[in-house]
């Protein structure tokens, strides 16, 4: 009979401590660079067009960033008081924001130069961004609660809506519909206009009467200007536009207020930035958290950018934080979240796919696996040949996993094999041997593999104890490894039997019929 190589024993992780294809994604997003910046930063915008270059506003000033290389290229402080909503337009060529003296500014992002000034508001501007679909138009909020939608050629409002009765702190053109403006307010409601009329269509959110009002702090409309998703205190919510402002979802997963939103380039993934320094990832299917990023301080913005690349977020205490992911050739989205190609593949396509691959398969050289033998490992063949001490020492190499090591002890143990493995040895070579048992006596794993071993070596080797510091001394380390272990044994005991007291009476109170 052909001999049979040692089983090598696989420890599988629990389940619930692996990560899923979607968290291993977002784990790409890693190695964040760190930048510090003198103010809270309370914007963050990329580009629409490549090279995808962000704008970063903090204090009195834009900074404007190269994604490849995490530099700053442009800075824009041409600002009589704290910068608000740099927003880049879809060109790359124009950039607009405001500022707490109430201006909206607009500049040319290369020259640096002041094109327009809008300055018909009174109070700070907290929002201002330029039109998806009408590169001419440009949105302002202000905290002396109206919406203005500008004319950037003329300088003129084409509209100005005074509805909301707070700050208005957010707000956004559709990116399917010009016209259609979504803005969120400290009155907590979230209001849809139309620019056409002029007039408020839709009203969502909690009513002005209302004893407990939180402020809408940020507002979200999908690309197909049917869903909105918008963020008061802690909870987000997910309005149905087309329904009439119906609530679809509310839901509630960080302990503080939402600060920022946005969605990946596909409209597939909605991230999530708040106070309590978290990002959360959201499946759009059901709204259910599928990754989060902790970060050193409270979060106030964060943006994803167009080549699903790089998440930039903004932090209180003014640090810039940049993950960085590396694409690997044409993958643009998370897994899982391909287009169905084969549904608008036709059939002749299809067909001639079938037709190519029988061609490849038939034209393949066929090998007989039965004719292949796989390579013996070195504790292999010595196991083959009866060496079980060369065996031993073949597995107590560094760059042996410690499954494959006590795989082979369990062997020489069904070989009856261990003592001889064991035996005859100098200090030597009984030093990587106690190294191996200080090591992973604690491990659940291997634990009573070890105190086996321990066993046996302990009695082989009794008589010589004291001959050699080396030896004395690991021995002298297990002895202390294992009464830590013991102790923690009886405690995790204890702890077990305090819990099923507890268990024991709550199930008892259960089933006792009241009185």
């Amino acid at each position: 009979m052909d001999y049979q190589p040692a089983l090598v024993k696989k420890h599988f992780r629990p389940t619930a401590s692996r990560h899923s294809p979607e968290s291993r994604y977002w784990r790409q997003f890693k190695h964040p660079v760190f930048v510090k910046e003198y103010a809270p930063i309370t914007s963050v915008h990329f580009s629409p067009s490549k090279p995808h270059r962000y704008a970063v506003t903090a204090a009195t000033r834009v900074q404007i960033y190269a994604p490849r290389t995490q530099k700053i290229t442009k800075t824009i402080a041409r600002f009589k008081d704290v910068a608000r909503s740099a927003n880049i337009r879809a060109d790359g060529k124009l950039l607009v924001a405001g500022d707490d003296s109430g201006l909206v500014q607009i500049f040319d992002i290369n020259s640096r130069a002041i094109l327009r000034t809008l300055d018909s508001h009174k109070q700070p501007v907290h929002v201002t961004k330029f039109s998806p679909l009408e590169s001419t138009r440009v949105l302002s909020c202000s905290d002396d609660n109206t919406v203005k939608f500008w004319d950037m050629t003329t300088q003129i409002a084409i509209s100005t809506f005074d509805d909301h009765t707070d700050y208005v702190r957010s707000g956004q053109v559709s990116s399917s519909n010009p016209n259609l403006i979504l803005t969120g307010s400290y009155d907590a409601t979230v209001r849809l206009f139309d620019a056409r009329t002029g007039e408020c269509e839709l009203v969502m959110g909690e009513s002005s009467t209302s004893s407990t009002k939180v402020p809408v702090e940020q507002v979200l409309m999908f690309p197909s200007g049917t869903v909105a998703v918008t963020s008061a205190g802690p909870i987000l919510r997910v309005w149905d536009l087309v329904a009439g402002g119906r609530c679809i979802k509310a839901m509630s997963n960080h302990q503080k207020t939402i600060t920022a939103l946005a969605l990946n380039p596909a409209a597939t993934r909605l991230l999530s930035g708040s106070l309590d320094h978290m990002l959360k990832v959201y499946d759009i299917s059901n709204y259910k958290v599928i990754h989060t990023m902790r970060y050193p301080a409270p979060l106030l913005c964060a943006a994803i950018s167009p080549d699903d690349t790089h998440i930039v977020a903004g932090m209180s205490d003014g640090t810039l934080s940049i993950r960085r992911r590396q694409q690997k050739g044409k993958e643009t989205s998370p897994p899982g979240l391909e287009s169905l190609d084969l549904l608008h593949v036709g059939e002749g396509t299809l067909l001639n796919k079938k037709s190519s691959k029988a061609t490849r398969d038939a034209d393949e050289l066929r090998v007989n696996e039965n004719k292949r033998q796989k390579r013996l490992k070195n504790y292999d063949k010595f196991l083959k040949s009866f060496k079980y001490s060369a065996a031993l020492d073949s597995v107590l190499r560094k760059n042996v996993p410690p499954a494959t090591t006590f795989s082979l002890i369990q062997e020489l143990i069904h070989r009856d094999g261990l003592k001889i493995a064991l035996s005859g040895r100098d200090d030597v070579l009984l030093e990587p041997i106690l190294q191996l048992l200080i090591k992973h006596l604690s491990d659940p794993r291997f634990g009573g593999t070890v105190c086996y071993v321990a066993g046996i070596v302990i009695d082989m080797y009794r008589p010589v104890i004291g001959q050699s510091p080396l030896i004395d001394t690991l021995f002298l380390r297990l002895k202390k490894k294992l009464a830590i272990e013991v102790r923690f044994q009886k405690e995790l005991w204890k702890a077990k039997g305090a819990i099923g007291m507890i268990l024991s009476s709550t199930i008892g109170n259960v089933d006792t019929p009241a009185v």
